[in-house]
């Protein structure tokens, strides 16, 4: 566990099994966490407390992009096309079951169960027929009291890295990627994580030059949207009536394997070269948010 040594100073301690331990002065924090209470606006928020600059979104986009159901509230206020879903409570199982199964028949099958607030694809479920749905729905309860059901959507998927700009300057998007499913249900945790059969990652996708263009060009917009910082990943889907974000992803993976990593790569970034954008881009907005409060003291 990370925790600041103390309010007015920057440096940080971790404590775990052989105790506590000084980690020294630090200059920034590049918190690669995934889940509740690591890219949910928590963390942070407690950088931003002591005035910690960090790399990534802060609370507010943080909490928007871990939470589904919000993430497609915002996203649809903004008129950016979203999977059709329902939203269903632990009491809501617990007291009226029915309404779980009226929105499985609503949105139609295949369709996907998801924790609304975990990452990685841990919890989610796809759903081929109403008696599954029961086990789905324990599933995905076991991660969250909150839970999407979501309308299956015929189309590829694909994905776009974003990089915001220095202050002043506009964020841009990369080349796409596409995940093509060979021989999974879906691309689940063993796929994203332990490279598990059944998934081809293609960086660069082939896509055509306008498709890739508005495809960036929504994806900005979503980033802009929830008020994102730093980076984000941009899940769609490209079906037969255009594009639909699947989700938006607030600190994406950085393994071998990972889609944000790869989109630059094949963008014309280094691996070194990307690290040092996020890093470099994190103390600019870090240094523009001191001026600006120093002048409204002033003031």
């Amino acid at each position: 566990m990370l925790w600041p040594d103390s309010a007015a100073s920057r440096e940080l301690t971790v404590v775990d099994a052989s105790g506590r331990r000084s980690l020294g002065t630090v200059d920034l924090v590049f918190p690669i966490l995934h889940g509740p209470y690591g890219e949910d606006g928590t963390v942070q928020g407690m950088l931003e407390l002591i005035d910690l600059p960090f790399v990534g979104s802060g609370v507010l986009a943080s909490a928007i992009g871990m939470d589904k159901h919000f993430t497609k509230t915002v996203l649809q206020q903004a008129s950016l096309a979203v999977a059709p879903w329902r939203t269903i409570t632990a009491d809501d199982w617990a007291d009226a079951p029915g309404m779980a199964y009226a929105a499985l028949e609503e949105l139609g099958l295949p369709a996907f169960v998801k924790p609304a607030r975990a990452g990685s694809s841990v919890g989610v479920s796809r759903v081929s027929s109403s008696d599954q749905l029961a086990e789905a729905m324990t599933v995905a309860l076991a991660e969250d009291d909150k839970v999407l059901i979501e309308a299956g959507l015929v189309g590829r998927e694909l994905e776009v890295a974003v990089l915001q700009g220095r202050p002043g300057e506009p964020a841009h998007a990369s080349v796409a990627g596409e995940v093509v499913v060979t021989g999974r249900d879906f691309y689940d945790f063993a796929a994203k994580y332990l490279d598990a059969a059944g998934i081809d990652l293609v960086c660069p996708a082939n896509l055509d030059a306008a498709d890739l263009a508005e495809m960036q060009r929504i994806a900005v917009r979503a980033f802009e949207s929830i008020d994102a910082g730093g980076l984000a990943r941009v899940d769609f889907f490209l079906t037969e009536t255009g594009w639909v974000i699947n989700e938006i992803n607030t600190m994406p993976g950085f393994t071998p394997i990972s889609m944000f990593p790869s989109c630059w790569l094949a963008s014309g970034y280094t691996y070194p070269q990307l690290i040092d954008e996020l890093i470099e881009v994190a103390l600019a907005r870090a240094a523009h948010r001191r001026r600006r409060t120093s002048a409204v003291v002033a003031d």
